[in-house]
């Protein structure tokens, strides 16, 4: 096992020097992103003002405000850029290098992001998750925090990264038949970020609805952990959430090994 660690340990370094290197593009990131929860919030407090200033769907506009900026934040912890990097490597070349290293391909894409994953913990994740709780204190007079809920958090952050790097990956898998993957890949990113509940809480949604993108794996990317940090999901709905995300990640990993195996196939290279 320490044989193993240490050979993807390298990766791991790369993708935390890879961030250091860009950090002017992962603030303006982290900045747009900001930007985007408080034109949100003051959407949502129009919203709530509309609505006698109480309760809405079960969310206080309190909720709404954790909501936003955790959801966002955890977007961008659990963010996987393999299908990007899958399609440049296969744009330019260089994935023939990858391939011909003794690693495992999938590892080494992920312990790549796993670096930068670690970074934002420090740099993003903490200091959101500080401001939101002083928030919540100086609008409810009381420590809101739970212990118990933000390990459930972490858990469940986990489970989504690993769900949104294996719908990356197969996504990424693509470029070997269609060799581009920009503009379809925007179309993807959209569609995600509506399904898994980071533009509009699925609570929202109309009950039918509702029900079904639960099960879909994109509301495990978001939706889910954010709602466990919250505390809206009692004993039994937490076990069920957790084990829908348990459920994904196996169905995504043994997908993602299929589409390998028939892409593999179909590598051609344009440049390189």
């Amino acid at each position: 096992m320490n044989k193993i660690i240490r050979r993807y340990v390298p990766f791991m370094k790369a993708g935390v020097q890879n961030l250091v290197v860009y950090r002017l593009n992962f603030l303006g990131f982290v900045i747009g992103g900001l930007i985007y929860c408080f034109v949100m919030f003051y959407l949502w407090k129009a919203v709530f003002e509309s609505n006698g200033g109480g309760m809405f769907l079960g969310f206080s506009m309190t909720d709404m405000v954790v909501y936003l900026f955790l959801s966002n934040t955890t977007s961008q912890l659990i963010f996987s850029g393999v299908s990007n990097e899958i399609g440049e490597e296969i744009r330019d070349g260089s994935i023939t290098m990858r391939l011909l290293k003794p690693v495992n391909t999938d590892l080494s894409y992920m312990f790549n992001e796993l670096g930068t994953a670690l970074m934002k913990v420090v740099v993003l994740l903490i200091p959101v998750l500080a401001g939101l709780e002083i928030y919540r204190f100086c609008m409810t007079g009381t420590v809101v925090f739970s212990a118990v809920n933000f390990l459930l958090y972490l858990i469940s952050s986990v489970l989504a990264y690993i769900i949104s790097f294996r719908v990356n990956l197969c996504f990424g898998f693509i470029a070997f038949y269609v060799k581009n993957l920009w503009g379809i890949g925007i179309l993807k990113n959209s569609i995600i970020g509506f399904l898994s509940g980071s533009l509009i809480p699925l609570a929202f949604m109309p009950d039918g609805l509702r029900v079904c993108l639960e099960y879909l794996p994109f509301a495990s990317m978001s939706y889910t952990p954010v709602m466990l940090y919250m505390g809206k999901y009692g004993t039994y709905e937490i076990l069920f959430r957790i084990g829908i995300q348990v459920v994904w990640a196996v169905l995504l990993y043994g997908l993602s090994k299929l589409i390998w195996f028939g892409a593999i196939k179909k590598l051609c290279i344009q440049g390189g």
